[in-house]
């Protein structure tokens, strides 16, 4: 019988033991099986300090209650007398279930840890070894495995070892697990084994000595035919031996799995043979490997079977390893790698990765191991498989900031630390953090957090991740910095060629240059200096990740050299986040934007400024023109002030459509093409717009005051009017004037064409601003006509030589400066031409299919390729537009929404009115899209307008940036692009030539 108050008091103490149950708790006490020892506080005090209490006592009594009844006593004897044995039982079951399970099925194993001697502390491979060697078929070999697993978890619980010194003995069980279980698989076919030599080489962790809980075991098998053997018999037979091998460790028994032996990281992985000869490796090593197999190889051990041809295998293929980084594309292939890691973690898991996430294991291993490819060509300190070891050897010797190294080494070893527990629980292969709040209350308790277990490791979890992220970076570039800055001396810093070749493999392209970049930017005591050296470590990774390095680096100094006096520059680069970023995105992006931003250094204050790249709409661009020529004292100077306005707004138009298109660490890419092309198409025309207006004030005004002898309108027409302008473009246009009361009609035609030589002069003069090209060829009667004609003269035109094409031309139409009654009075002219009562007649349509035709054949460039010009070719803007001008002649009359200037609004509008289909209507408009996005591209990249992919292969890996396809991805862009015109093309045989 139970006393009153007993329960209460037990209870509470249960409770501050650290029970989360103290009621199930008080039950298991009081079995039968832990009567001898239910009231020792020792025993109670021993439970509190494991990770689960709870969980701890419930394998205690499982193992109690298995235990033979005259074995019993020597259980409990022991676990009350003997500290060392309590800590680490205790320990286990505390942590891990799975360990408790074996425990209950193999309840004489807990003996496996009462010894307390040296070699128990830190047992090597021979101790494993003989721990195995009874084994003699695979459920025994998987019951002698979990013993050995049991006592390094209980050095591991217990703080005997740690988190390095575990996962090598797990390295160490698992080498001996190999060579046990090899030695089955010989024991099975001795024939077999005669007549081969099979060398196992252990890869990634296990390869480098830092194994977890549960992981597949990578290795590679090596054959070779012996005693005078047939060569293809030989490498059946190792084959055979190879597979068993993996049977043994892999396959599901009574007692479970042991792991899975993966071999694909062998020479064409699961499609190659499973057994190559060394000679065979090493042909494929030297003609078809990839760079992320010779990253793998770094980590290369031979561990089990011919010692000897395993040793020739290390021999003969760590050469090849340290030579891999002067691969061509060596970091690009490292990093899309790592990408495309990241990118195959589901969405919903990617917060919780330990391994694979941002600031998670990975990104530590990824950045040893480029650094060791990189530097261990030079230096053989580096060539180790283990990466806290590669971390500190790149540390001595100056690879890596000594600081640096060492958060990364904190930060490893706790997250480390976590993937262990995490693992070590049910023994299951995971890297996720969980979710339950008993599991990270198990999980917090067994990295030594007990106040507030789940809080405490979400701190220091995202701590140690987010200097991982940090760092990861930064340990790149900063020793880049020391070795040219030389402020700390005594400190090993890289040599020159050392750092040359790091450069030269983040691809840089001229190393020695960079360097005297990064000296000219940070070296020195002062102030700016050392806001650089905070700055540029994480500058040049972001230059690393654009196509042209060497241009991203080189224009950030000449930025640098203009604005270095000027105070707030470096403070917005330091303090705003976006800021330095979006500065390296556009100085690397190609030459357009930085030619922009040399001219007025002082625009990089618009990346900083959060509304600073959302373009100004017409009306208050216009202001500010039109207030700027008044300002200006001659019609010079106030042009070059509109132009200025223009220069700016240029700058901003592509810094915001740069930024967008390749997106921020913080600000995904605009994943809606569309919208970019209408935003810069809507900020370019409204510019040019306003630069246009402010051209004319000015022309007029130095000529004749305030007031023109007529009234004088400018049209926009093709791109300018349809509001469809890119950076390359002209400014197509039409010029209509009326002479005002009492003034002479040749006196009026005089006054029109004197605006015009002196808006076109004014535009053109040579200055530091782009020079804006009036052209006018779209006229009646094109260059043969006169450049200014009265509306009188266009009615009369019209009425009696209009021909099909012209009609056509003026869809585009749309008054963009000078007299607002002219322009709407103009555009009221032309209205029935293009939107023609009952449509086109099939003369019309005839004709316009012929023009077209006409212009496929003789237009396109000699020597262009007609599937990848973006203007003339297959399925290029012309074609679109041609096919959209054309509905739009035929039935804007009866449907309003086709009267607009705007090829993707006339486009949808067409679709809406049910002239083109879905899927027609998305084709033509994403073929429209993508070739605008190319012009465009081409123009930034190169700084001058084009209508093809450039030749250059770095201008050409900008332009595939810039559209979205990550480094080596040229290719696939050109497919895509071929593919989507052939596609637009298809549907415009059938809607434009009714094929």
């Amino acid at each position: 019988m139970t006393v009153p108050g007993r329960r209460s008091s037990t209870f509470i103490r249960l409770l501050r033991s650290g029970f989360t149950d103290p009621s199930a708790a008080a039950r298991l006490l009081d079995a039968d099986a832990l009567a001898a020892v239910r009231t020792d506080p020792v025993l109670l005090d021993a439970l509190g300090a494991t990770a689960d209490p709870d969980l701890a006592l419930l394998g205690l009594v499982r193992l109690a209650e298995a235990q033979p009844a005259d074995e019993l006593p020597l259980l409990l004897d022991t676990l009350v007398s003997a500290k060392p044995l309590r800590d680490r039982l205790l320990g286990v079951l505390g942590a891990s279930e799975a360990l408790g399970d074996h425990l209950a099925r193999h309840p004489r194993d807990w003996q496996a840890l009462v010894t307390y001697e040296a070699a128990d502390l830190h047992p090597g491979l021979a101790e494993f070894e003989q721990g195995l060697a009874d084994a003699h078929d695979p459920v025994a070999l998987r019951v002698a495995y979990r013993r050995c697993l049991l006592s390094i978890a209980a050095r591991d619980v217990c703080g005997t070892t740690d988190v390095a010194q575990a996962a090598a003995e797990l390295a160490d069980l698992a080498t001996a697990t190999l060579r046990a279980a090899l030695r089955i698989a010989t024991a099975a076919a001795p024939e077999d084994a005669r007549q081969c030599r099979l060398a196992v080489i252990a890869m990634g962790k296990c390869g480098g000595n830092e194994l977890n809980y549960v992981s597949d075991v990578d290795v590679i098998f090596v054959g070779e035919a012996a005693n005078g053997t047939d060569e293809g018999k030989g490498v059946q037979a190792a084959t055979r031996l190879a597979s068993h091998l993996m049977r043994i460790c892999s396959e599901t028994t009574v007692e479970g799995t042991i792991w899975p032996v993966d071999a694909n990281l062998r020479p064409e992985g699961r499609n190659g043979p499973l057994v190559r000869t060394l000679s065979s490796h090493l042909a494929y090593y030297q003609r078809w490997a990839k760079t992320w197999e010779f990253q793998a190889l770094l980590k290369a051990r031979a561990v089990a079977g011919d010692e000897g041809l395993g040793a020739e295998y290390i021999a003969a293929i760590t050469p090849l390893v340290w030579q891999a980084a002067k691969r061509e594309n060596f970091v690009a292939d490292v990093q899309k790698m790592r990408r495309r890691v990241v990118d195959n973690i589901p969405a919903a898991q990617i917060d919780r990765e330990l391994k694979l996430g941002p600031g998670g294991l990975r990104d530590v291993e990824f950045a040893v191991q480029l650094l060791q490819l990189v530097h261990g060509r030079s230096d053989a300190t580096l060539h180790s498989g283990t990466t806290l070891d590669a971390l500190h050897a790149l540390a001595a010797g100056g690879y890596v900031g000594r600081a640096d190294a060492a958060q990364l080494n904190d930060a490893y070893r706790f997250l480390r630390s976590m993937e262990h527990r995490i693992q070590l629980y049910r023994l299951r292969r995971t890297h996720l953090v969980p979710e339950d709040e008993a599991d990270l209350r198990r999980l917090g308790r067994s990295l030594g957090l007990r106040t507030e277990p789940v809080a405490e490791l979400n701190k220091a979890w995202r701590r140690h991740a987010s200097a991982v992220r940090r760092l990861h970076e930064k340990l790149f570039y900063r020793p880049l910095l020391d070795a040219v800055a030389q402020l700390a001396p005594g400190e090993t810093r890289l040599s020159p060629r050392a750092a040359g070749q790091r450069l030269e493999a983040l691809g840089y392209a001229d190393p020695a240059s960079a360097l005297r970049h990064l000296e000219a930017l940070a070296s020195g005591v002062s102030r700016k200096a050392a806001i650089q050296r905070t700055l540029l470590p994480v500058m040049l990774g972001w230059f690393a990740d654009s196509a042209d390095p060497d241009a991203g680096l080189l224009n950030f100094r000449k930025v640098s050299d203009a604005l270095g006096k000027t105070p707030w520059y470096l403070r917005l680069l330091r303090d705003e986040g976006a800021a330095a970023e979006n500065l390296a995105r556009v100085l690397s992006a190609g030459r357009l934007a930085p030619d922009l931003l040399m001219r007025a250094p002082e625009a990089v204050a618009l990346l900083g400024d959060a509304g600073g790249l959302e373009p100004r709409t017409h009306e208050a661009l216009e202001q500010e023109v039109l207030a700027a020529v008044g300002r200006a004292e001659s019609g010079e100077a106030a042009v070059t002030a509109a132009r200025g306005v223009r220069r700016r707004e240029l700058f901003r138009t592509t810094a915001a459509d740069i930024i967008a298109s390749y997106g921020t660490e913080d600000s995904p890419a605009e994943e809606d093409p569309g919208a970019l092309v209408d935003r810069v198409g809507d900020a370019v025309s409204d510019l040019t717009a306003a630069t246009v207006a402010g051209a004319l004030r000015a022309a007029v005004r130095d000529h004749w005051g305030e007031t023109l002898p007529t009234r004088f309108a400018i049209i926009g027409v093709g791109r300018f009017g349809g509001h469809e302008l890119g950076y390359g473009s002209d400014a197509d246009v039409l010029f209509v004037h009326e002479p005002r009361e009492g003034v002479d009609e040749q006196e009026a035609a005089k006054a029109a064409q004197t605006v015009i030589a002196e808006m076109r002069r004014l535009l053109q003069l040579p200055t530091a601003d782009p020079p804006l090209l009036i052209d006018a060829d779209l006229r009646p009667e094109g260059r043969s006509g006169p450049l200014v004609r009265t509306l009188s003269s266009y009615a009369a035109y019209y009425r009696r030589w209009s021909l099909t094409w012209e009609s056509q031309a003026l869809l585009r139409a749309e008054p963009v400066a000078g007299d607002d009654d002219l322009g709407r009075r103009f555009i009221e002219l032309i209205d029935p031409l293009r939107y023609p009562v009952e449509g086109l007649g099939e003369d019309a349509v005839r004709e316009i299919r012929r023009l077209k035709a006409r212009m496929e054949s003789e237009r396109m460039p000699r020597g262009a390729d007609p599937t990848l010009h973006t203007k003339l070719g297959r399925g290029g803007l012309s074609d679109v537009e041609w096919t959209v001008q054309l509905i739009q002649m035929r039935h804007a009359w009866a449907e309003p929404g086709l009267r607009t200037t705007r090829t993707r609004q006339a486009l949808a509008a067409a679709h809406a009115a049910g002239l083109i289909p879905t899927e027609e209507a998305q084709v033509l408009d994403e073929a429209w899209v993508l070739a605008t996005r190319v012009r465009n591209a081409v123009m930034l990249v190169r700084g001058r307008a084009g209508d093809t992919f450039p030749a250059d292969a770095r201008e050409l890996a900008a332009v595939g940036r810039y559209l979205g396809y990550p480094e080596g991805r040229v290719g696939e862009m050109l497919d895509d692009y071929r593919r989507t015109t052939r596609r637009a093309r298809a549907v415009v045989d059938e809607l434009f030539y009714g094929s």
